[in-house]
């Protein structure tokens, strides 16, 4: 009896195994596929030039033009776009920046709902705009 218990354990250890190897690997990280972008950015005199601006807009998939009026109203300064990057009119540091690229993923991009990403804007008129999520289906009123 002992023999075929042996038997049985090492043939379920082995079907067990095999399942495990044929499993998907997951991606390193937080188990999240979307994380929000970070400015690279530096100072030079009294401005503040944001790198890869155009790339963090591409990531989040937001009009430049939405983002950069966010940024000069929250953080009152004024912006020049210039190419692919970002002109502050004053020296910012980099925390409070990013802090309010957070805070902009969270208003305007992640669903209020499910919390995924995937949504997009649509306006309706009379500076109504909505954000709509193409996960859930879900729709909320923003303003700006």
């Amino acid at each position: 009896m002992t023999n075929m218990t042996n038997t049985t354990d090492e043939t379920y250890e082995q079907s067990l195994d095999n399942i495990y190897a044929n499993l998907p690997k997951q991606a390193h990280g937080t188990g999240e596929r979307f994380e929000i972008p970070k400015f690279e950015l530096f100072a030079e005199g009294n401005k503040t030039f944001l790198k890869n601006f155009q790339v963090v807009c591409d990531k989040i998939r937001r009009d430049k033009t939405l983002l950069m009026k966010y940024l000069s109203k929250e953080l009152a300064v004024p912006t020049d776009l210039q190419g692919e990057r970002l002109i502050l009119q004053r020296k910012i540091n980099a925390d409070i920046v990013n802090k309010k690229l957070e805070d902009f993923v969270t208003r305007y991009v992640v669903c209020k709902e499910c919390k995924k990403p995937d949504t997009h804007i649509q306006e309706l008129g009379h500076g109504i705009k909505q954000l709509i999520c193409e996960a859930c289906g879900a729709r909320n009123s923003i303003r700006g």
